[in-house]
Parts: structure tokens; sequence; C-alpha cells
């Protein structure tokens, strides 16, 4: 790498950490400002730096330009497969990835479980709303307005006799998922079935999709799936790390007193 490159980079990720005098920044790099600022002037000149009144330097709108463009890249199915791989060859079971698309929950990708058991999901068909954990997770990051709206435009099809029937258990059953930061479907949506969720973040902290196991109660009972949840988790966090999103930026919101799973308004 040639040593101006090398310098431009290095000053990119200093201005990352906040604005920064050209003094400092000659500083950090151990040469003279004239060196600094003549990089600058062509970093400045193509947006990706820009200065105030106080010639304090930070970073440009040409960056935020390439970091969406990044983000709009990393096809989800494509960054996530690995991982859920990974987590079924780990667990045994079936595994999950939902997107909410157009009003629906759509399964995108799913691995079956290992023993001969089948799930009666499917890649391409929609997931039910009010009886999935992907459901669950994707309706309840939605602004509280749409979830409200959902809720009271969704038909209620009784599954099994655990299956939620009502605008009013399903908000609060969506409040439960928000105040928890997962979800649950206890033979919701078939009968001896039992399954864990967790989101999936994009660079912006943003829900987009979710990850969610699928146990038969003969296999796991409604606590041992429990229990596999750390698992679930750790699944969607490496998901959301490749598609951009960093732990920093959900503790700074729950320090707001917003809600990690709730969606921006």
């Amino acid at each position: 790498m040639s040593q101006s490159l090398s310098r431009a980079l290095t000053i990119l990720g200093l201005l990352g950490d906040g604005s920064k005098s050209l003094d400092e920044l000659a500083t950090v790099l151990d040469v003279h400002k004239t060196t600094v600022l003549r990089l600058l002037r062509t970093m400045e000149s193509d947006r990706f730096v820009q200065h105030d009144a106080d010639h304090r330097y930070q970073l440009g709108s040409r960056l935020f330009e390439l970091a969406n463009h990044a983000l709009e890249q990393r096809d989800i199915r494509s960054v996530a497969r690995p991982h859920l791989a990974e987590l079924n060859t780990i667990t045994g079971q079936t595994i999950h990835l939902a997107t909410y698309e157009a009003g629906e929950v759509i399964y995108i990708d799913k691995f079956d479980a290992k023993q001969s058991v089948r799930m009666y999901s499917r890649v391409g068909k929609p997931a039910p709303l009010h009886c999935t954990a992907v459901g669950k997770i994707l309706i309840a990051a939605r602004p509280r307005v749409e979830r409200e709206q959902i809720a009271h435009r969704i038909t209620y099809t009784p599954f099994t006799e655990r299956t939620i029937t009502t605008a009013e258990q399903y908000l609060r059953e969506l409040d439960l998922v928000l105040a928890q930061g997962f979800a649950e479907d206890r033979e919701e949506h078939e009968s001896f079935v039992n399954c864990v969720g967790s989101a999936v973040r994009n660079g912006t902290g943003d829900v987009v999709a979710a990850v969610s196991m699928s146990v038969p109660d003969m296999l796991l009972d409604h606590e041992q799936v429990l229990k596999t949840l750390p698992e679930v988790q750790r699944t969607a966090a490496a998901i959301s790390e490749g598609l951009g999103w960093r732990p920093q930026e959900l503790q700074n919101r729950m320090t707001t007193g917003k809600s990690p799973m709730e969606g921006k308004k």
C-alpha cells in the first residue's frame, strides 16, 4: 500500500471517532501539517471529508453514500446461510430465516432437522403473523401504530388450542416480545412443536429478518427448547454483524430508553 493511501485511510479512521483539527491529525500521523493538508484537500474535493468554520475536519457525505451502497449490496440470505447451517449442525433441529415483505412474513431459507420429522413451513411460503416466532419478532419490530393496524386486520386462524385468537392478545404478546428481546411459538402453529426466534438487524439497526429454531416436543420439551435460545441469539447476532450491525449501537438505544427490539419511528 502506498504511503499516501495508508495515511489517507488512517485519517478516515481517526475522523470516524470524531472531528479533528489539522494539528491533531498531523500529531497522530507524525508528519508535517502541509503533508496532511494536501491529503485533506484531495479527500475534500471528492467529499470524503469536510471542514467546519473552526477548521475541524469530519467525515464527508461521500462516505455515507458508499456505506449505504455497501449495506444494500449485502444479501440477507447469502450472509445468513453459513450461520444457519452451523446452527442446524450444532442443534440438529429445523432452522428458519424469514423477512417482512409487503405485509407478509415470508420464509426465505430453511434447514430441515436431522431426524425424520419435517415442519409444515417451506421457503417462499408466508408464515402466520400471530402464531410463529418469526412473525412475532418481525411485527414487534414495526412502529407501534403499524403494529396496532396489523393486529386489527389479521385473520386469527386457530391452528391449535394455544393459538392467539384476538388482537388484544396479540398486542400483549408483541409487548412481551419487545420486553424480553425474543419470541416463542409454544405449540401455537403446529401441535407438539415449540419454537424460539431472535431478530436480525442491518447496519442501520433496523430489524430486517428473524431466525428461529423449531423442535417437536417428542425430542425437546418447552423448557429444553428455551435453553437453546442463546444459540439462536448468537446466530442472529452473527448474521447482524455480517450485515453491518454493531452491538454498541444496540447499547446506545437501550440507554436512551428505547426497546432494543422496536423499529424506528
